[in-house]
This record gives C-alpha cells, structure tokens and sequence, in this order.
C-alpha cells in the first residue's frame, strides 16, 4: 500500500527507464484506515472510472464493502500505478447521502416512492408523447461514465424503439473534436497510437493537454522516461505554467482562440525546412498541394503577431517537431474546448502525416478523451453517431444497422445527422422535446450559460428523466429521479482513450433501491414492449454477458471490431485493445499500419465538412476529393475567435480541471482526501495583471462575463497575462448555504460561459470567454483554496499536503 503521501506527490515515486525498454512496475494501492492486507477477504478487478486513462485496479471487499484498491502490475496500461482519484474515488459509493429509493415531483417537491411508481410515470410519459408528437418529443442525454454495454442497449432503445435521432453523450463536451477530427482525417473513428508508444518516442508535443492533471498515470510514463536514459523532447502548448510546460523544452503559451494560427506556422515551418516525408504522403495521403498553399503564409512571425508568442519560440518548436525520427502528440481540452476546435485538431494529425508519423512504436497521436468511457459513447452511438462507427448519409450502412436489429431501414431515423446536445436542450427550450432523459450526467453545473440551462430543466413544458447516484443539482429539478448503481455494483466492459477494453466486476451490491444503468434501460424496453420487424423483442438480452455479446454482432466487420473478445477471455486479460478478431485474436496495438482501410467512401464513417463553416460534404464531393481511400491532408485558415476582450471585458476566460476532481464533483467531492485538496471554487491570475488591478493572494473576487458572475478566491500563478482561469467542477450540492448565494452570483465555472460551439464537432467553447475581475473582500492574509501541487501553484509558494493546502 501507499506509503507517502499521494495528495502532496500525487504522480510518486519514479522508476526510471530508457527508450524501447519496458516500464517498470510500481504497485499502487490505498485502503481504508485499520483495514490490512490479509483483512481482505476478496479482490474484485475493475478499473479506475475517474478520467480516461483506463487505470486497472483491483477492490478490495470486506463484510460486503470496499475497503480500497491496488493497482493492477500486469496490465498494459498502468503497470500498477494509480493516481490521487483512483487510490481515493472508491469510497463515494458509500457517501450517505446516496439516493436509494426513486423520487417524484409532487406539488412542486421531490418525494419519495417505489420503483413501480418512477417508472410507470415515464413509461406514460413516453407513450402519450410518441401517440401525440411522435419519436422527436423524445431524447437521451447520457454521460462518458456508463459501461459499453448500457451504451449499446440505450441506443437501440433511442434509436430503434422510440426512433428519434435526440440521443447524445456529455462526450460532447469532452470529446467529440477527438472523434471528428480523426474522421476528417482518417475517414473514421478510432484513436491511432498507443501508450507504449510512450515508451519509444524521442520527441512527445502536448497539445493543449494537462496531462499531468487528467491522466496522471501517464504523465507518471512520462515522468520516468525523462528520468531515463535518452529522454524525450517536450513540446507544450498552454496558456497555463502546467507540470508539463515545466518540464518542456519548448513552452508556447498562444493566447486563447488562436490554436489554428499557431498550428499552421508550424506546418509552414515543416514544409519550407522540407521535414516531410514526401514518398509516406504520396503513397497513404490526398490534399498536400491544398495544406501547402494555405500554410504558405503563416509565418512564425505572422502566427508570433496573432498568438502573442515569441516567432523564435514557434520556429524552437517547429525544429524539434520536425528533426524527430519518434514524435508522439497527445491532445486534449485545450484544443477541443477552444475556437476553431476541429481545424485544430486535424491540423496535429496533418502534421503526423506529413512527417510519417504514423502505425510504428514511438509515433502516432493521441486525440485523448476526457471521460473514462467516452470511446463507448463513440463506438455504441450514444454520442450523436450511430453504432460500429457507420455513416448516417451512407444507405448501406444503415441497411447493415437495421439488419443487425432486425428492423426496417427507415425505422432508423437518418433524415440528417443525430442531434448534438447543445441543439437538444435548444429544442427543449423551443418545446418541440417534451421528455429528456438524462443518465449519469450533471447538465446544471457542466453546459454553458447555466441560468439559461436551468430555466430549460425546470420548465413546466419539460418532462425530465434523471438517473444517477445522487441528488444533483440537475436531479434537484427532475420530475422522476431514479437511483442507479455506481462503479464496483454492477458488472460491465469499458474502453479507455488507446482503445484497451477491460471487464469490471462487480464487488459489492447497490444501496437500497439503485439498479445498474442496463437493468434500468432493459425494464424500461420491457414496459415500452420494443419490437423488431419479426415480432420478437427488439432489446433481446437480458444481462451484462448478453448485452456485450449483442453488440459484438453489432461491431463485427467495423473499425472497432470487438468479435475476438468476451467476458472470458478479458477476465484472464490485463487490456485487450480493439480491434480483436479471428485474425488478430490478441488485439492490435496500432492504426494504420498498414494504410488507411477506413478511408475508402464505400467504409467511411463520415464523408467530411468544411472546416471552417461545418457544411457536410456528400459522398460524392468524398469520391472527387479522395477517390482512393486514403488519409487527408485538411487545411484550415485561421479565423478570429467570436469573443474577444473589450475594455468592460479586458480578460480571456478559461475554464479547465484540477488534478484532484472530475467533472462536476458528483463523487470527489464526497471523498475527504480529494475534497480537502481542492475544497472551493478559485481564479487564477498572472502576477502582472493581479498588481495592475490591486489584487492579491486570496482576495476574494468577481469574474463577470456578459453571461453571469462567479465569485471565487485568487490564485496568483504563473498562467499567461490576460487570461483568467476558472475550475469546472463547482457547483452547488455542497455550498455552506446548500443554495445559490443571495445575490445570483454562482461558483460555478459556466454561469460565465458562452453558448457557443465548435461548427464541426459541436463542442462547446469553454475556453474564449472575455471577462473581467474585480474585488470583493480582501483575504486578511489567508491564501487561495486552490491546490498547490498542479497547475495552480502559486507564486509565492506553499504547499498542498496530505489534502491540505
């Protein structure tokens, strides 16, 4: 067990290894005080359901409870290491205030009743709404936190039973550019690289990645090949002075909205240095004389004038980016959340192709995701895609999806493309939904411009449906609660962000009433009495097993192709990554090794947009442009975010996580060790503009945006100059007054937030806000709440210890 304390020295101790050698196992494990190891009666492997990573880690069972975790030495992902969420997250499943038995709104209050009740209310619901409006007075508003096989089962459900296209994941906060962008490049779905590949690049550039924060254990990777023999070369790209930028060689911190100016010198540089490997682009990629013309003028100086950053920097960047025979790029939020989000991302893939930096160890690209399960909303079609990653404007497709249900085609609806969540709440604000059923998911804290989201929530035209562990701040408004089960009650497959698959099992039984997600959704096809063309139930499996082995059917002849695997073959299994079939029965470590096989019109998942506008191409606009089924190479000008500062509004807003929460604080929040770390909502601010202002270390402060204010102590840091920083997590379950503050100002990060999104992926932009700060209340000499370990450190420094700032 862990012996130092891992909330001051949350990434460890390092064991320190050189390229191409394998990473040294390090046994993480946590467990409760007084328990030991020979007090545990079983261990149960499962693995970490906090961020993307895909961690494996085995409970710890006693007299029916957890009692902690260790991490598990053989598996390919985490070789044993656990960070600060996954050696101290189990224990939110046992917070007392768990809903146990389901609610329903009574004379304007949430009261308690059975579960025969809660569910014949939506069963009536939705049956007066398909008789009266039919299936798009219905959706679906899911998470990236569910297991693939309830996934799959509420997208037949969505999809085939009640037919509507409204079925969306809170993967679009997260994680839909990484899926666009792969399929503007690749043609599909489906993440290239792998984690290893850590272990071989020479050259590893973060986009936009926090990783130290978000995916922990593999920063620890990183950590301990830099304390190795040949390390890599770091490239970060952050406004903010994170663990990775300390550790760079090259630190670009661009101002907020101009990732596409940057990203488009750097390529300029690639190709007047003639970095490019020319025979890999002819023989595996179309648009090279398109890219090489728009990049033609974007300069280091021209992108140094737009991003306010040093034209030698970029240049600095640009010479080790293209003098790597190993390169490795990782992406997340920074680029995903920001202006021109798509464009951006296909712009790092753009510069994996012309390098040739694809399908080998030690280079490939990470377009990362932020939530542990979002590669499921993907491949299952929860996330406003269809199932096995098919093309909603491809007929044939659809033909293979109806065969596969055993429904007609046009029972399908594929009218145009599957409604993206932001669009869904706009129709529940028109009226035209009238039942939205939201799983696993905190829309009240985590969407933009949140007094408009609430007034949609609460609106009496608006039947909502919410299913989760607790009474949220969007439960709190639902006109049904249903209690569910958690991580480590109920049984279940997940895929992380390198495509690794691993079987959770269950280890303890739900309180009370709460039933797995898939029970929940089988009981609710059950009473709607779902029915295929042949008159058999449309929703025929019955359990966890059943279910994974109906979407295998379902995958089968698809990019992620999982007919190779099953729960048994992964519960002797430490990951198994797909695709695994017949011919590559161990799974395949690797994309494209062998070309782009995805890419072709007849296969393709997406026929691609405009970049820059979002208009869908047609199949035959695809076969004009790329009639050989290869990659692509997709220019993107740069266009100047919606927002920018003004003289009310001086600042650029941006919002992001800490090490020490997920999301909106649903379970680490209740944990006492990860609450104590990061127990209050803080803003950061440059040295420079805090002293411009008169502000200091502490004082608490309003940050304005034309949107909604958020009251928040400073952090004086060392993120970039005109930018202001807010974390995500807060909302208001836990306030001291349990309630909003009296005079409307909120702690949550997205009371300031535009609605606004991305027009490819349709990810909202959390990160080109225009803001102001000012001051409140002096701090008399008491620091900021925020976390000293991280990001967030200050200036003058002071440590976070054993979850004390």
């Amino acid at each position: 067990m862990v012996d130092e304390d891992r909330i001051a020295a949350p990434w460890g101790a390092r064991t320190p290894y050189a390229p191409g050698e394998p990473w040294p196992v390090r046994v993480d494990g946590q467990l409760q005080d007084g328990i030991g190891p020979d007090d545990v009666e079983r261990w149960v492997p499962t693995a970490s359901l906090l961020h993307s990573n895909g961690d494996a880690m085995d409970i710890a069972v006693r007299d029916g409870r957890m009692v902690g975790v260790r991490g598990r030495a053989g598996d390919r992902v985490n070789h044993g290491r656990l960070g600060p969420k996954d050696l101290f997250g189990w224990q939110a499943g046992a917070s007392p205030d768990r809903l146990t038995r389901p609610l329903i709104r009574e004379g304007g209050r949430l009261v308690e009743c059975d579960g025969e009740t809660a569910m014949g209310r939506v069963v009536a619901r939705s049956k007066e709404l398909l008789d009266q409006r039919g299936p798009g007075s219905i959706g679906f508003y899911t998470t990236g936190q569910l297991f693939l096989e309830e996934y799959y089962t509420l997208a037949v459900i969505a999809h085939a039973g009640i037919g509507t296209n409204h079925l969306d994941g809170n993967t679009r906060l997260c994680t839909a550019t990484a899926a666009e962008s792969l399929k503007q490049t690749f043609g599909s779905d489906g993440q290239p690289g792998s984690y290893t590949d850590i272990d071989h690049a020479d050259t590893i550039a973060l986009f936009g990645h926090n990783m130290a924060e978000t995916q922990a254990v593999s920063w620890m990777r990183i950590l301990d090949r830099l304390a190795g023999a040949s390390p890599p070369r770091l490239v970060c790209v952050d406004p903010r002075a994170t663990p990775v930028a300390q550790r760079a060689t090259v630190h670009l911190a661009p101002r907020g909205g101009t990732n596409v100016a940057l990203l488009n010198a750097l390529l300029h540089e690639i190709i007047r240095t003639d970095r490019v490997d020319h025979a890999y682009v002819r023989e595996h990629a179309v648009g090279y004389e398109e890219l090489t013309k728009c990049v033609a003028p974007c300069t280091p100086a021209w992108a140094a004038e737009i991003c306010d950053v040093p034209a030698r920097a970029i240049a600095e960047a640009a010479e080790i980016l293209g003098a790597s025979q190993r390169l490795l790029s990782t992406v997340l939020q920074g680029v995903y959340q920001s202006h021109q989000a798509t464009a951006a991302a296909v712009q790092i893939n753009n510069l994996h192709l012309l390098r040739g930096m694809l399908g080998r160890p030690g280079a490939g690209v990470l377009q990362m995701n932020g939530q542990p399960t979002a590669q499921n909303t993907r491949e299952c079609g929860a996330n406003g895609d269809l199932p096995g990653f098919r093309n909603w404007q491809n007929e044939a497709h659809i033909a293979d999806l109806a065969r596969v249900w055993n429904v007609e085609p046009l029972s399908i609806p594929h009218y145009g493309p599957p409604t993206h969540a932001l669009q869904m709440f706009r129709y529940a604000e028109q009226g035209s939904i009238g039942m939205l059923w939201i799983s696993g998911t905190n829309p009240a804290v985590s969407l933009p411009e949140l007094a408009r989201i609430r007034a949609i929530l609460s609106g009496e035209g608006l039947f909502t449906v919410v299913q989760d562990l607790f009474l949220t701040e969007t439960a709190q408004l639902a006109d049904v609660v249903l209690p569910a089960a958690t991580w480590g009650e109920k049984t279940g497959t997940f895929t992380n962000a390198d495509r690794t698959v691993h079987l959770s099992g269950k280890a303890v039984e739900p309180p009370g009433q709460a039933r797995p997600d898939l029970e929940i959704f089988l009981d609710y096809a059950r009473r709607m009495d779902f029915r295929d063309k042949d008159g058999a139930p449309l929703v025929s499996w019955h359990d966890a097993e059943s279910a994974f082995e109906a979407w295998k059917r379902c995958s089968a002849g698809r990019p992620c192709d999982y007919t190779g695997l099953s729960y048994a073959k992964l519960r002797g299994a430490d990951g198994i990554q797909w695709p695994c079939t017949e011919q590559a029965p161990g799974g395949t470590e690797r994309l494209y090794a062998e070309g782009f096989t995805w890419a072709h019109s007849e296969a393709a998942e997406s026929y691609g947009k405009d970049l820059v506008t979002g208009a869908a191409f047609e199949e035959a606009d695809y076969r004009v442009r790329n009639p050989d089924g290869k990659a692509m190479l997709r220019a993107a000008e740069y266009v100047p975010p919606h927002e920018e500062p003004t003289p009310q509004f001086p600042l650029r807003l941006t919002t992001g996580r800490t090490l020490y929460h997920f999301h909106t604080r649903t379970k680490t929040g209740r944990v006492p060790q990860l609450n104590a770390a990061a127990p209050e909502v803080w803003v950061e601010l440059s040295a420079a503009d805090a002293a411009r202002d008169g502000l200091g270390e502490g004082d608490l402060v309003e940050v304005a945006t034309p949107r909604g204010r958020v009251h928040a102590r400073l952090r004086i840091s060392g993120i970039r100059e005109g930018v202001a920083f807010l974390p995500f997590h807060y909302g208001y379950w836990d306030t001291p007054l349990g309630h909003r503050p009296p005079d409307g100002a909120g702690r949550a990060a997205n009371e300031t937030t535009i609605t606004d999104w991305d027009p490819v992926s349709k990810q909202p932009l959390y990160k080109t806000s225009a803001a102001r700060v000012t001051l409140i209340a002096r701090s008399e000499g008491q620091p900021s709440p925020a976390p000293t370990a991280t990001a967030s450190a200050p200036v003058r420094a002071h440590r976070t210890h054993g979850g004390q700032r």
